[in-house]
Order: C-alpha cells, then structure tokens, then sequence
C-alpha cells in the first residue's frame, strides 16, 4: 500500500482508505452490480488477479463491501456494498459529472432512469429545507475536543 496522507483532513484520510490504484475502480465495480471477481476481472482491464484479490479484501476490511460464499470448491464469493460502501455512489457520480464536462473524451454521463435525460448534483440544506448553490456551500474545521 502506498504512503499515507499524515493530514487532519476528510479528502486526505479517505484518500489513506481507497486512494491506491483500482481501489475505487474495484469498488465501483462492486457498486454497479459486477458481483463476482471473474466478471470483475473481465470489466478491469490490466488488473492482475492478486491486485484485485487485495483490493477487494481490503474494502471488505474496511466495512464498504461484503463477501458471500456462493461455491465452496473451489472457493468463490460474490461481493455486494455494504452502506457504507453505498454512499460512495454520490463520489462516482460527482467524479462522472466532472468527467463529463473536463475530460476531452466523454464515455458516459448519468441520466434520470425515468427520462434518459442528464442530471445535476444539487446541495440541499435540511434546516433551510430549500436546495442551495455551489456558491452558498463551504467546509469548516470542526473544533477538537477538549482534552482534560
């Protein structure tokens, strides 16, 4: 594994967890329904079958993907998001909407699944109860806890 972001810093500290090369591929594989490590292997161009096999038991040691025991000989496991692995769909699809509008080359976009058309990533403030711009939105230090 690569070496670690020693920064008190959201981004920093994810980027420790699924920064290191096809972490987030392998886990967006997971997300989208390719369930099992061959299937994965196929979709993965260029992965080797033990990079793949690592990454996927280090998302499962971290909580975002859970295995199953589907054939015992041999032994083979399908893979499905945990919760918390779900979550990181919000990432893929910020990461997918950046693509589409800075990569010269474009290869999907996300749609509504009722219309086709494209969607937006909107912010949403509960307390409010009103959708905000990107304008009105900034992260802020949370304070320490005091230590007595």
């Amino acid at each position: 594994m690569k070496k670690r972001y020693p920064l008190e810093c959201n981004i920093a500290q994810t980027l420790n967890l699924v920064g290191d090369r096809w972490t987030m591929l392998v886990l967006h594989e997971v997300l989208v329904g390719r369930e099992t490590f061959n299937y994965m292997k196929q979709q993965l161009t260029g992965i080797s079958a033990n990079i793949l096999s690592e990454r996927l038991k280090h998302l499962e040691q971290l909580g975002l993907i859970e295995s199953t025991l589907y054939s015992d000989h041999p032994p083979r496991h399908s893979y499905r998001p945990t919760e918390s692995g779900q979550a990181f769909s919000k990432v893929f699809d910020s990461m997918l909407i950046w693509g589409r509008d800075h990569l010269d080359e474009c290869y999907k976009k996300l749609v509504h699944t009722e219309c086709q058309s494209e969607v937006a990533i909107d912010y949403y403030c509960a307390c409010c109860e009103k959708r905000v711009s990107q304008e009105e939105v900034q992260p802020v230090e949370l304070e320490k806890e005091k230590v007595q």
